[in-house]
């Protein structure tokens, strides 16, 4: 099923570039490209949360 987002996705496809994603593993920083398949799939389940603050 196409969507809009795949129409403007198509339209844009030479504008568009390759972005990386990193992420903190292990007190280091790395890019989930370089992930095997279990852990992008453990990358994929994980909960964001966003601070409250508390007076």
């Amino acid at each position: 099923m196409k969507t809009k987002t795949h129409k403007v996705l198509a339209e844009n496809k030479k504008e568009r570039s390759k972005c990386l994603v990193y992420t903190r593993v292990m007190g280091y920083h790395r890019p989930i490209e370089s992930f095997n398949i279990g852990k992008k799939g453990e990358h994929q389940q994980r909960k964001h949360f966003e601070e409250t603050i508390i007076y």
